[in-house]
């Protein structure tokens, strides 16, 4: 689950996407604005990855008016793109309570640009093993844009590098953590895109699912993908916790999308 700043003093990676939510009824609403800094490597497309950490925002947010005071964590996430992402303006994601059972929580996204829809996203949630565990007594889903905007290339700013064709390395740093002092899901779907888009020079993915396994506590996290036609497997393990699966995940590349943006 993408929520990591208990203090305003604290910094947190995942703010610089300048990603804002409000209540709406019973729904959530987020809005930011695309910056180049947020595009696909070689492309002026914004990342799926960063759909999939503000769909994570979103989604997880709603899970806490169910689990509170407990934290929620992600048990699987998926995005889709209707059509390649536009280079600028800005986003808006409008997330919806699917299901509430006694285990699982489920919800939607919506996202649209200006040119109409965009994508569309599903998340479940259980809440985290650990009942000690607890959501800051200052907490609040609505969260306006705050701190610097993102100033480097993403996975510049997550020290996210490709080290080989299919194979991507994350570290873990203290401001990429999330409530539960684990690998923020929204970097690990960063690195399930570097490593799938390692394959794919100049492409950008139209879907990624990620189902995560267990959490990643120390780190690095090494993305490992195999693909074909189009469709990339990615395995990504902690390698400093005896190389354990983290997450499971599944891209595929829009045929033909390159450089261009459609605004």
């Amino acid at each position: 689950m993408t929520i990591g700043n208990e203090s305003p003093a604290r910094t947190y990676m995942l703010d610089e996407l300048g990603f804002a939510t409000r209540k709406d009824g019973e729904d959530l609403r987020g809005s930011a604005s695309i910056t180049p800094v947020m595009h696909a490597p070689g492309t002026a497309r914004l990342r799926t990855s960063i759909l999939a950490a503000w769909a994570d925002i979103l989604t997880g947010l709603l899970a806490t008016q169910v689990t509170t005071p407990r934290v929620p964590v992600t048990l699987e996430l998926d995005v889709q793109l209707y059509r390649p992402a536009p280079a600028g303006g800005g986003v808006e994601g409008v997330a919806r309570v699917v299901k509430v059972g006694r285990s699982v929580f489920v919800s939607s996204v919506e996202f649209t640009s200006s040119a109409g829809p965009l994508a569309i996203a599903n998340a479940s949630f259980m809440m985290a093993p650990d009942p000690g565990l607890r959501l800051p007594s200052s907490f609040d889903v609505e969260l306006p844009a705050r701190g610097d905007l993102l100033a480097v290339p993403f996975a510049e700013r997550a020290g996210c590098e490709r080290r080989a064709p299919g194979v991507a390395v994350l570290p873990r740093s203290e401001d990429g953590l999330n409530v539960s002092g684990t690998v923020n899901g929204g970097l690990i779907a960063l690195a399930a895109e570097e490593a799938a888009l390692s394959l794919a020079p100049g492409g950008t993915l139209c879907s990624l699912g990620l189902r995560y396994v267990q959490p990643a506590r120390v780190g690095p996290v090494v993305a490992t993908a195999r693909q074909r036609d189009g469709l990339a497997q990615v395995e990504l393990r902690d390698a400093g916790n005896g190389d354990r699966l983290s997450c499971i995940a599944t891209a595929r590349t829009f045929e033909g999308a390159r450089s261009a943006g459609d605004g």
